[in-house]
């Protein structure tokens, strides 16, 4: 008996390291975000006015009924009342929750109408949501650009352990970061390109859904510079968990330095659309495109995830003519969304880079030219 007592209280022992060590990973937070506007800090001083309430009705209704259990059971010699109506308590129980639902309606119902006041905005961005990454248009500006995931992918993929250790923005870090004055109104512009999206940034108290078809507006004000991060907030997919958002916020002299340092960097990226590549140049260009945009599906050797994503390996697709190749990438089939967003350079590359590597070797290169035949062509 002893001897099992022991292992008992070793696998408790056990069970209670390992719980710990699990809980250790983290830095887990009780409450909200601290919040980056008055917007916000008002989301949440609401939040703890329910939550007092809601606290103060569960207390007090099953304490007088705990109370009512026990000082008035059998076993004492109470009797039980036979009745069947008391207008007196039944008034009180229905003006008593009338107050209570108006002390509560009151502000939030301010708060809501102040998130959904969109006028007089300092700045207009228009959000894109994408399988799976977001796209940012600042239409007064003329600067457009997408934020990936930047995780590197080998972290995701490493159910072992293998790889390094973990950065400290895991899964919330991405390669441009949406850059916004302090102290500015923004207003979002959101939609989708593909299925329901949700662009959600805690500390702002934002959460707005993004629907194809559909632009749905909402804004947001950054009183002190510094980084905050969301993610989306609407299941999206396989990769919905790798769409991570980060705002940055600037004071107007740095953001406007950032903006020219933008432009300047966008220039320089155009490519001359009726260049014409080299295989090397297009296939050294198409892996990245590639990486970043199609390896979450087809995965980084190309073989697909079965049943669900197909192979480019090897693929009737990939080794097959090239228009049906092109018109794959720009319309879509199936659960493969449309890349029509990517340039024309950005498509050749990639199609490319797909009819040459993971074995398919076809020697095929495709020049932006042809992809902006196949464009007006579709249309």
């Amino acid at each position: 008996m002893r001897r099992k007592l022991t292992r008992i209280t070793a696998a408790a022992q056990a069970g209670a390291i390992a719980l710990i060590s699990q809980t250790c990973l983290a830095d887990y937070q009780t409450t909200m975000q601290s919040p980056a506007n008055e917007l916000a800090g008002k989301v949440i001083s609401i939040h703890e006015l329910m939550l007092y309430i809601c606290g103060a009705i569960f207390v007090a209704v099953f304490g007088v009924m705990f109370y009512s259990i026990f000082k008035h059971r059998k076993s004492v010699g109470h009797q039980a009342a036979n009745f069947h109506e008391n207008a007196t308590v039944e008034v009180i129980w229905t003006v008593i929750p009338f107050f209570i639902l108006i002390l509560m309606a009151l502000p939030a119902t301010k708060v809501v109408l102040a998130q959904k006041d969109t006028r007089s905005e300092d700045l207009t961005i228009k959000v894109t949501g994408y399988q799976w990454k977001w796209g940012y248009d600042y239409l007064q500006d003329g600067v457009q650009f997408y934020a990936n995931l930047a995780t590197p992918r080998d972290q995701i993929d490493d159910y072992q352990g293998a790889s390094a250790s973990k950065g400290e923005h895991y899964l919330l870090e991405v390669d441009n970061n949406l850059v916004v004055p302090v102290g500015k109104k923004i207003r979002l512009l959101l939609t989708a390109n593909d299925v329901i999206h949700s662009w959600w940034v805690p500390a702002f108290a934002v959460k707005q859904d993004a629907i194809p078809g559909l632009i749905r507006d909402t804004w947001f004000k950054v009183d002190q510079p510094g980084i905050y991060r969301g993610q989306c907030a609407e299941l999206c997919g396989k990769d919905h968990g790798f769409m991570p958002i980060v705002v940055e916020a600037k004071t107007q002299a740095d953001y406007d330095k950032w903006l020219d340092e933008k432009k300047k960097e966008i220039l320089a990226k155009q490519d001359d659309p009726n260049k014409v590549w080299k295989l090397d140049e297009m296939v050294a260009r198409g892996e990245k495109v590639y990486a970043a945009n199609c390896v979450a599906c087809h995965q980084a050797n190309g073989m697909g995830v079965p049943g669900s994503f197909p192979a480019i390996a090897g693929s009737k697709i990939a080794t097959g003519p090239t228009d049906g190749h092109i018109g794959i990438v720009l319309s879509g089939k199936g659960a493969m969304p449309t890349w029509k967003h990517l340039s024309d350079t950005e498509i050749a590359a990639v199609i490319t880079y797909q009819r040459n590597a993971f074995g398919n070797n076809k020697g095929d290169i495709v020049q932006p030219t042809d992809i902006k035949a196949a464009r007006q062509k579709g249309a």
